[in-house]
């Protein structure tokens, strides 16, 4: 069915019945994955027919034309189905965000990839880099002039969503030592995209290495302006976008716990009910991790609802106090949404007993997303920079990490 639903003349759209038959289709497999270990390959091919990385290209210009809100609920809604999928679009759709950010004709040629449903992976992360996430880095990776051309060689690791990705951003240094960016085609002679992540959590995102062997590189893959050009805290996005990927696990975490309650046929002798659906400690615990999902998911709405207007003042007078103001909002979702899901994923076991530990009911593999997501950042240091901008107006983080 999703794959019928998937044709059409425009890119899927925020809340429509394709994207809801999408959503549906991709749930219906995540445990089957699991068990088999299977990369969503297929499950990419149908979001790339739906075109689902267009999703935020201009309504007027016959697209999706969702709103930021409305892409991170959709963010959240994938993360309630598979956070693979999820985190496997976040680079594609970040590249998206810094083109509609800077309006330029030469963004184009990229628009007509994005509306054509391919996906933009990123290959930015050298493990030889001592600080990550500063915005000036020295690339081991490099441009170099040869007598058949440009030549690109390098490796790049957390590569979260190559294996699905048509054409990478590539982050490197020009021929003459100049930081640059480069989209390169996946299928590149000498590019490489080993599947040898060997994450405890979102084992299917890709998230390993990305390799180039004296690639041939031209003029026209060079992406114009800087990645981070004058944006405030050009992080914000991304790191949201972790936290909405979370706040879906954690709604699939209610979900689940109130299907163990309904499918036990057994309680202890010491339960206040003989019946499970009434067991009022039960209900409890699945009435608090619902709880406990929707603030999650109102904490993301609510900082990409202050993202969206920070997005819309681009370029305004307002925009700085905007960018902050958004940038302490998704902070602040990040430290306590971490915190709360991590719980959720340990207590949803007490709901499950027995049932729930069994490997072929795969639940730990939400503690283990959680977790993994989680790390991205650790919430204590995004704390400390809350504080201290709390207690005397330290200023923020501006790097790729905050």
């Amino acid at each position: 069915m999703a794959s019928t639903a998937a044709v059409g003349t425009a890119p899927v759209g925020y809340s429509s019945d394709v994207l809801r038959d999408l959503l549906a289709h991709i749930d219906a497999g995540v445990i089957d994955r699991e068990q088999q270990e299977r990369p969503p390959h297929a499950e990419f091919a149908l979001l790339k027919q739906a075109r689902i990385g267009a999703l935020r290209l201009p309504r007027h210009e016959g697209d999706a034309g969702a709103a930021l809100v409305e892409l991170f609920a959709t963010v959240i809604d994938l993360g309630e189905v598979d956070p693979n999928v999820a985190h496997s679009l976040r680079n594609h759709y970040q590249f998206v965000e810094r083109l509609l950010r800077r309006p330029d004709p030469a963004n184009e040629e990229w628009f007509a990839h994005v509306r054509a449903g391919r996906l933009f992976g990123l290959a930015a992360t050298e493990l030889s880099n001592a600080k990550a996430g500063r915005r000036q880095q020295d690339f081991a990776t490099k441009v170099t002039r040869t007598d058949q051309g440009l030549r690109l060689s390098g490796e790049k690791y957390y590569s979260t969503g190559n294996l699905y990705a048509d054409l990478l951003v590539v982050a490197a240094a020009d021929v003459d030592g100049e930081a640059t960016q480069l989209a390169v085609p996946v299928d590149r002679p000498g590019v490489e995209i080993p599947n040898d992540w060997d994450g405890i959590g979102q084992r299917f995102t890709g998230s390993g290495t990305t390799r180039f062997t004296n690639t041939p590189v031209y003029e026209s893959d060079v992406i114009g302006g800087s990645p981070y050009g004058d944006i405030p805290y050009p992080a914000t996005f991304p790191q949201l976008y972790l936290t909405a990927v979370i706040a879906g696990v954690q709604r699939r975490i209610a979900r689940d716990a109130a299907s163990l309650v309904r499918a036990k046929q057994r309680t202890f002798y010491h339960s206040p009910s003989d019946q499970p659906t009434k067991d009022p400690i039960l209900q409890q615990t699945v009435g608090e991790l619902a709880s406990q999902a929707f603030i999650a998911e109102a904490a993301v709405l609510v900082a990409a609802a202050a993202l969206q207007e920070a997005t819309e003042a681009h370029g305004s007078c307002d925009e700085p106090d905007l960018a902050l103001r958004a940038a302490l909002k998704a902070s602040k979702a990040k430290v306590v949404v971490d915190e709360l899901a991590l719980r959720a994923a340990g207590e949803l076991f007490d709901v499950g007993g027995g049932q729930g530990v069994r490997r072929s009911s795969h639940l730990d593999r939400h503690w283990r997303n959680i977790r993994t997501l989680a790390a991205h950042n650790p919430r204590t240091y995004k704390a400390r920079a809350i504080g201290a901008y709390e207690i005397d107006g330290t200023p923020l983080p501006n790097g790729a990490f905050f």
